[in-house]
């Protein structure tokens, strides 16, 4: 697979214009959070590193939990109205955060209980948008599509960290809250305003088939493809390590290294610009030496500079955490615009929803091993030799992808060459092979 560079979508397609505009304001939305919601529990609750560690776990459990029945329902609904009842549902539950807390009723045990349901949404809106897109744009588009909703995504992100630090020092972290809030309801309506309607999904396959029997379906196209199996297991190893850090690095910022809350946020807001870096490169690099080769730059080669984070001091010291956190920003947002791309060309459309949610069932359901990791890490060997050991992790998790056919590819595949095989079965080579349709 290799791209080719073509300009305007957002100028030209106004349902695609509309599904940015809604899914940059909830990233923006997202990453205030990601700066509030634990800087709620140190400064306000007075939770301990481990307790914050479980705060981000709880935000991702639910991948584990409904992941892989999520993914068969997603290829069974309409997307759109999935979409649009999880925003709804999201603005209510962070609203509700700033409340519970006027009423003298917010908890850690509330916290968390928001931080589940919120993750729980995420779930079906994530799996509902990744799959929602190829039906939206034409496959030349996808790559650029893809390209744009990951740059925006990191500037989104890259605006609302910095606010998030912001907000808490003006407003209170509680307070930021609301800013997450007012972005579900943009969400909402920009999603509303997309005059694209899917047609109803009538496959008698789905009157007679069972959920277990497709989501095993699902599990099966991850289990014996090569190409799948590769990314979904560096994504499992990958996203442990990157949680692991994540979930523990305000803490270490503030209490290892004795920064004040604005300036943590500018820092984590200074890493999430190599996203927006990664997001630039990503298609232009792959077009250059090709899509399999620019996945081991991005995953395996940027990386690297991670284990300069948990060398950060004070002063400019702090410049070793931007370095290292933006390569890692950069490389991360770059390979995932490569690997999306290349799950909506190569993946059969009927069954796009179910590899979503059983890749992110394995690789998402990482993350609160991730986070329960690094709150056990730093709290048993201090925040220092935590943030060493899973900031090493993220180089040596992409390690996977030498032992695959990434590694003798200069390209990514388009699609699978259909075989003589029954619908859905799996050929003896281990390549699923196309259903009929």
């Amino acid at each position: 697979m290799s791209y080719g560079i073509r300009g305007g979508l957002l100028r030209r397609h106004h349902d695609f214009r509309l599904l940015w505009c809604g899914e940059t304001a909830g990233k923006f939305g997202a990453s205030v959070t990601g700066v509030t919601m634990p800087l709620v529990a140190v400064s306000t609750l007075h939770a301990s590193t481990f307790e914050v560690g479980l705060l981000s776990a709880a935000a991702w459990a639910p991948w584990l939990i409904i992941g892989l029945p999520v993914g068969v329902w997603v290829d069974r609904l309409r997307r759109r109205p999935i979409m649009l009842a999880t925003a709804s549902f999201s603005l209510l539950l962070f609203a509700g955060v700033p409340v519970a807390a006027w009423s003298g009723r917010l908890s850690i045990g509330l916290l968390l209980a928001v931080a589940l349901l919120t993750g729980t949404a995420a779930v079906f809106f994530q799996t509902a948008y990744t799959a929602y897109l190829p039906t939206l744009l034409e496959p030349d588009d996808q790559p650029e599509g893809n390209a744009k909703l990951h740059g925006s995504a990191s500037a989104a992100q890259l605006a609302g960290l910095g606010s998030g630090g912001l907000i808490t020092q003006l407003a209170g972290a509680v307070n930021g809250m609301f800013a997450n809030a007012a972005t579900f309801l943009i969400s909402f309506l920009c999603l509303a305003g997309i005059r694209h309607r899917e047609p109803r999904n009538t496959r008698a396959e789905h009157r007679t088939t069972s959920l277990v029997s497709e989501v095993r379906e699902g599990l099966r196209l991850i289990t014996y493809d090569p190409w799948f199996r590769t990314f979904t297991l560096f994504g499992a190893a990958s996203n442990t390590a990157l949680m692991g850090y994540q979930s523990i690095q305000v803490v270490f910022l503030v209490r290892t290294v004795g920064l004040p809350p604005g300036t943590v946020g500018v820092l984590i807001a200074a890493t999430s610009a190599g996203g927006v870096a990664g997001a630039f490169a990503a298609r232009r690099v792959a077009h250059r030496i090709g899509t399999a080769r620019a996945t081991l730059l991005f995953e395996l080669g940027l990386p690297t500079l991670g284990l300069l984070i948990p060398l950060t001091t004070g002063g400019a010291g702090s410049l070793l955490f931007v370095t290292g956190g933006f390569s890692v920003s950069a490389g991360v947002v770059a390979g995932n615009i490569i690997k999306a791309s290349f799950q909506q060309r190569y993946c059969p459309p009927d069954l796009l929803g179910r590899l979503i949610a059983s890749t992110a069932f394995l690789s998402y359901g990482a993350i609160p091993i991730g986070a329960l990791l690094g709150g056990l890490l730093g709290t048993a060997l201090g925040l220092r030799t935590a943030m060493a050991l899973t900031t090493a992790g993220i180089p040596l998790a992409a390690v996977i992808l030498l032992f695959s056919p990434i590694r003798h590819s200069r390209d990514l595949p388009i699609s699978h060459q259909p075989k003589s095989k029954p619908e859905h079965s799996l050929t003896s080579d281990g390549d699923p092979a196309r259903p009929l349709r």
